[in-house]
């Protein structure tokens, strides 16, 4: 069974029927025409930014809490390389998850990041959780979740 999880709005749907690309039948719940799909069920949080990147980790859709998260108006992102964009950082990791993700076809979750948000000087501290698409475009969804280092 396939599961989708719409970028724009977070919304989840299972079906028993996989399509080329990554669109079923679009969103049910917002509309957006694209959604993406993932191994498992997967529920991001009301503070998770979920931002889908083509095969070249160039920003397709930042929706579901992107601007408060990272500051970027989604306009702002597309076509700009996610980690570029947000200077993603993985300190203490053995290699960029970004890459192994997009390279090896497997989800990376729970990896300690940083980034930093449109218009500040400071990195903040996040977890994220990285998703590979399951299609012939390639890409791969990126869940970003702000932690506070105490």
């Amino acid at each position: 069974m396939a599961v989708f999880i719409c970028p724009q709005c977070a919304h989840r749907e299972a079906s028993s029927e996989r399509t080329e690309g990554h669109q079923p039948r679009g969103c049910e719940k917002c509309g957006s025409g694209f959604v993406f799909e993932i191994m498992d069920d997967y529920y991001a949080g009301p503070l998770t930014a979920l931002i889908a990147c083509d095969a070249k980790r160039r920003v397709l859709t930042a929706g579901h809490a992107s601007v408060p998260v990272t500051g970027w108006p989604e306009g702002d992102m597309i076509g700009r390389d996610v980690v570029e964009a947000l200077s993603l950082r993985f300190p203490g990791a053995k290699d960029d998850p970004v890459d192994r993700v997009m390279e090896w076809g497997v989800r990376a979750q729970g990896e300690e990041c940083t980034f930093r948000p449109q218009g500040l000087s400071e990195d903040r501290h996040a977890v994220i959780d990285l998703f590979p698409a399951y299609d012939d475009d390639g890409g791969l969804l990126l869940a970003i979740t702000p932690v506070t280092k105490g």
